[in-house]
C-alpha cells in the first residue's frame, strides 16, 4: 500500500494564496457583511494593502472568521508596518475556532511543519480533524494517514479507512486508491475485493497511474476465485 507524500510549499510561501483558498471556507455571512468583505479582499489583491487592513480589522471586531483570517495572513506575510508573528497566529486561531475552516488546516500544517511555532503532532492533528468533520477532503486525509502510521494519533486502521473513505467520496484520487488498498488487504475493513475494484476504477478513472493495473489484477483474483 502506498501511503502518499504531502509534498507542499512552504507555509510562508502558500500565505500568498491564501485569501483565494479560503473561499470555500468561510461560515455563512449575511449578504451585506459578505459584500463588504468581498470588498476588502479586492483591496488586498489591488495591493491597497492600508485599506484592506482597515476593512479586516473592522470586520474582525464584528466577529466575523474570514476577516480575521485574512487580516491574520497579512501579519504572516509581512504586509502591515509592525506586522507581528504572534498577531497572526493569535487571528488565524481565532478564526479557526470560529469554525473557518481554511485557519484550521493552516494550523494542522503550522503545527505539523514547525515552521511558524514548535512542532507538536498532536495539536496538528486536533486542527486537522475538526476540518475533516466539516468536510475538507485535504484534512481526511490528513487525519486518516495520521491514524494509519499512528503518528498524532493512536494507529487505528479502522479510523484511517473511515476517514481514506471520506476524502475518496468527496474525490481525492489518493484517498480512492488508498481505500482500494485497504479493501484488498483487509487492513481496517473486511477485505472485499470487490469493494477494492470499484475504489481503483474510480481512482483509474481520475488519473492514478497505479489503479489500473490494480484493476486487472483485482478482475483477474475474481475470474481466479470464480472458478474454484
Amino acid at each position: 500500500m502506498k501511503i502518499l507524500a504531502r509534498a507542499a510549499p512552504t507555509l510562508l510561501a502558500a500565505l500568498a494564496t491564501a485569501f483565494a483558498a479560503a473561499a470555500w471556507a468561510a461560515p455563512p455571512l449575511a449578504p451585506a457583511l459578505q459584500n463588504e468583505l468581498d470588498r476588502a479582499v479586492l483591496e488586498h489583491e489591488s495591493g491597497h494593502l492600508e485599506a484592506a487592513r482597515a476593512a479586516f480589522e473592522s470586520l474582525a471586531a464584528r466577529g466575523v472568521p474570514a476577516a480575521m483570517f485574512d487580516l491574520g495572513v497579512m501579519h504572516l506575510h509581512g504586509e502591515l508596518p509592525g506586522a507581528s508573528r504572534a498577531t497572526g497566529l493569535a487571528l488565524v486561531q481565532r478564526a479557526a475556532q470560529g469554525g473557518f475552516v481554511t485557519a484550521q488546516i493552516m494550523l494542522g500544517k503550522v503545527y505539523e511543519e514547525g515552521e511558524l511555532a514548535p512542532r507538536d503532532l498532536v495539536l496538528a492533528m486536533n486542527w486537522y480533524e475538526l476540518a475533516a468533520t466539516a468536510g475538507s477532503a485535504e484534512a481526511q486525509v490528513a487525519i486518516a494517514t495520521a491514524y494509519y502510521l499512528g503518528r498524532g494519533r493512536p494507529k487505528d486502521m479502522a479510523k484511517a479507512a473511515r476517514w481514506y473513505r471520506e476524502a475518496a467520496t468527496l474525490g481525492d484520487v489518493g484517498a480512492q486508491y488508498l481505500i482500494a488498498s485497504m479493501y484488498e488487504s483487509g487492513d481496517g475493513v473486511e477485505r472485499d475485493l470487490r469493494l477494492a475494484r470499484y475504489w481503483y476504477e474510480i481512482a483509474a478513472r481520475n488519473g492514478d497511474i497505479a489503479a489500473p493495473d490494480k484493476v486487472r489484477q483485482i478482475d483477474a483474483e475474481i475470474a481466479a476465485d470464480a472458478k474454484t
